[in-house]
């Protein structure tokens, strides 16, 4: 059943917000899932002292492992109260505020599965190689998400080659974990300090603490601290706090029990339940794949893997970035946010190209946007005016770790800023 036959329902919001709200909000959504996973820490841990260097260069060599654990995800961004009809649902609208429950499972490699617990309710995401679903309680739906024809054959091939051993030509000049974390240091200490706390135990797990403390004062950023296992170097905890709260993380996503085991493999294959109405997704390959695949390839071999790039010689055109590090700016420019809002498609379009560059690609953001070339559903907007407020220069966005700001002219500000240096720059 394709959106534009389905029948629109009040609830379809819930499935579908990570993917219809406005840009602004998104950007906001994206940063709260930028930081790596948090779990919740207690006691101390009698570890061998470790450099940051060291650390960083045995998360570096890590292989992937298998998890099975319950993580409990806590944002206090300082957002208004959300219009969620079921507060205490599984709605992915609930993780911009207040606190979550998760569990997940993966076998380390390619399969995995991730639900957000509510009261009564679940939303599940299941990722199986090629395939993926989602199924939302609430909706009573799942969408199915597969490659198309081509994406599945290069899929294909390339897992042949890694059963049958075989590495890239470029995998000769990768550098060392060590030389990465050197590199990683020197990047990090250009705007941060990076440091080793004291040892903790998070889920029952001795632990090493990196403490990362931006050098700037133009931040809402205060520090990162992540938490990583003693024994596997997976990362067990990041903690982000903000300049606006000195006591409690403004984000934080932790363990509360974690096993590095393999689950059952039942846990792992997603099982439509029954009665529940299934959507068919299939995920379009850019035309233009296998030039990007091969010239990436080619510059790659070229690289010189131990120097950072510029990052603002890759910016898309209409993006600009003001400033650097942690108190820098990105705008957008020429975003119709009005007509994003009521559902024009060809503005939708005419923003995403500009970040993938690709047509076909715009065809798997419709079916997110679940739009169908139609309209939204009015709680989109209601949405967008419940969480901005409305400035001399526009509509704002502010919480305790980031700042967004849309101007009338078509603009959209960006940054882990105070709202009052987004007004400034506008």
């Amino acid at each position: 059943m394709s959106t534009s036959d389905a029948p629109v329902r009040s609830s379809s919001l819930r499935s579908r917000a990570p993917w219809a709200v406005p840009v602004g909000v998104a950007v906001a959504v994206a940063a709260a899932f930028g930081a790596p996973p948090l779990l919740a820490a207690a006691g101390d841990a009698d570890l061998p002292d470790v450099t940051a260097e060291e650390l960083l260069a045995r998360v570096a060599a890590a292989e992937p492992v298998p998890v099975t654990g319950t993580v409990v995800y806590t944002a206090r961004l300082g957002l208004p109260e959300l219009p969620v009809s079921e507060a205490t649902g599984a709605d992915p609208l609930v993780l911009l505020g207040g606190s979550s429950t998760l569990r997940v499972w993966s076998d380390g490699g390619e399969r995995s599965r991730v639900s957000l617990l509510g009261t009564a309710s679940e939303y599940s995401v299941v990722h199986d190689g090629p395939e993926a679903w989602t199924y939302s309680s609430v909706d009573d739906e799942v969408v199915h998400y597969t490659l198309d024809a081509e994406g599945r054959a290069r899929y294909d091939a390339a897992a042949e080659k890694a059963r049958d051993g075989v590495r890239p030509e470029v995998a000769e000049g990768l550098p060392t974990p060590e030389e990465l974390a050197r590199t990683a240091l020197t990047r990090a200490e250009e705007h941060s300090t990076v440091s080793v706390d004291a040892p903790t135990t998070v889920a029952g797990r001795p632990a090493y603490q990196a403490v990362v403390t931006p050098r700037t004062s133009g931040t809402l950023v205060d520090r990162v601290v992540v938490a990583v296992d003693h024994e596997t170097s997976a990362p067990l905890r990041v903690q982000v706090w903000s300049t606006q709260d000195p006591d409690v993380p403004a984000l934080e996503i932790g363990f509360t029990d974690v096993s590095f085991s393999a689950p059952d493999a039942g846990v792992l294959e997603f099982s439509a339940p029954a009665g529940a109405e299934q959507r068919e997704v299939v995920v379009p390959t850019p035309p233009d794949a296998a030039d990007a695949e091969r010239l990436a390839q080619e510059r790659l071999s070229d690289l010189d893997l131990t120097e950072v790039p510029d990052p603002t010689e890759l910016l898309p055109p209409g993006v600009t970035v003001t400033g650097e590090g942690w108190d820098a700016v990105t705008e957008v420019a020429g975003v119709d946010v009005a007509a994003l809002l009521a559902g024009d498609a060809a503005s939708a379009d005419e923003l995403g190209e500009r970040v993938i560059g690709s047509e076909r690609a715009q065809e798997l953001i419709g079916e997110f946007r679940g739009d169908g070339g139609g309209e939204l559903d009015l709680d989109v907007s209601v949405l967008y005016e419940q969480l901005t407020t409305e400035v001399p220069e526009g509509r704002l966005l502010s919480s305790t770790l980031l700042s967004v700001l849309v101007t009338p002219d078509g603009r959209v500000l960006v940054g882990a800023v105070p709202a009052a240096t987004l007004l400034g720059l506008a």
